[in-house]
């Protein structure tokens, strides 16, 4: 049996989100939705499951903080101890008032690069990657909707005009 995919194509970002929710009701799999700019609730509309992205940020964070705590060890401790200010040099709970900005920064940075780089990887936004939008105009003003459909797709685009969707593509 072949595979069909039917783009369903619509101008506003609340006419799509009932177009999902009817779409939806009528137990057909929506395959992907593409759209301009991040549309609030779509998520939740399309049935997707939460992202562990915080999780991940979080163990960013402990390897940012990490990597501070052993940089202003050796540097400031171990490696070479200076008398910054009359403060005690060979302990680093002495020290830690005067590095908890350092450790906050480093916290920061660690967690906002490697957060960027792992949602670049994860949605293959990568140097030479190939663009997987099937049409040029959801980066400008359009919202897409893609349903692969076995078989009959009468009916699938029926409820789409019905639901406001302005151009319906089959491919």
């Amino acid at each position: 049996m072949n595979k069909i995919l039917i783009h369903g194509i619509f101008d506003d970002a609340y006419v799509l989100l009932g177009a999902v929710k009817e779409v939806r009701s009528n137990n057909i799999e929506i395959k992907e939705v593409y759209t301009p700019f991040p549309v609030h609730v779509l998520d939740k509309a399309l049935g997707l499951k939460e992202t562990r992205i915080s999780i991940a940020g979080f163990c960013y964070g402990l390897v940012g903080l990490s990597f501070s705590v052993l940089m202003m060890w050796f540097m400031m401790i171990h490696d070479w101890p200076q008398n910054i200010g009359g403060k005690p040099n060979w302990t680093f709970y002495h020290n830690m008032p005067s590095f908890v900005p350092i450790m906050f920064e480093c916290t920061v940075l660690f967690t906002a690069h490697l957060m960027s780089i792992t949602f670049l990887l994860k949605c293959g936004l990568f140097p030479g990657s190939k663009r997987s939008s099937p049409d040029i105009r959801t980066t400008d003003d359009k919202f897409l909707m893609e349903i692969e459909a076995k078989g009959n797709t009468i009916a699938i685009k029926e409820i789409l005009t019905k639901t406001g969707a302005t151009e319906i593509n089959e491919k």
